[in-house]
């Protein structure tokens, strides 16, 4: 893809959701949003599991916030499951302020991130490029 192209991009994405206590889904929004060069939208769905491959054919990458993960288990596991299914890349956010990730899903993700925007965004467009490092520790 070239720069032009890159920059006109809409990536769209799955951001996991659900008992979130920290607020950790708005954190990472925000992140986001803070680059207003990113453009993204968001493909949100109660339960994914309903869906099929038109659906999934139009995301771009799963994001997904692993502090989310204890209170959400059932539903992570199941879109973790949907994009093995439909060959879906994973970008995993580390816990706000912790290192320590869902191992179950840190060995299927196509990258490991933590908090800090420009390694998120810059993360999103590598795996959708194909050009990715497992970790960013910007």
């Amino acid at each position: 893809m070239n720069e032009e192209n890159k920059s006109n991009k809409i990536y769209n994405l799955i951001i996991t959701r659900g008992i979130d206590n920290e607020n950790e889904y708005r954190q990472f929004s925000e992140k986001l949003y803070s680059k207003p060069n990113f453009l993204w939208t968001e493909s949100m769905a109660r339960d994914y599991t309903a869906f099929g491959e038109s659906f999934f054919s139009k995301v771009d990458v799963v994001v997904i916030l692993s502090g989310l993960y204890n209170q959400n288990k059932e539903s992570i596991d199941d879109l973790v499951n949907i994009c093995e299914k439909f060959d879906l890349p994973i970008l995993l956010v580390r816990p706000y302020g912790l290192e320590e990730v869902p191992e179950n899903i840190e060995s299927k993700a196509k990258s490991i991130v933590g908090w800090n925007a420009n390694c998120i965004i810059d993360s999103i467009k590598a795996i959708v490029d194909g050009d990715y490092d497992e970790y960013c520790d910007l």
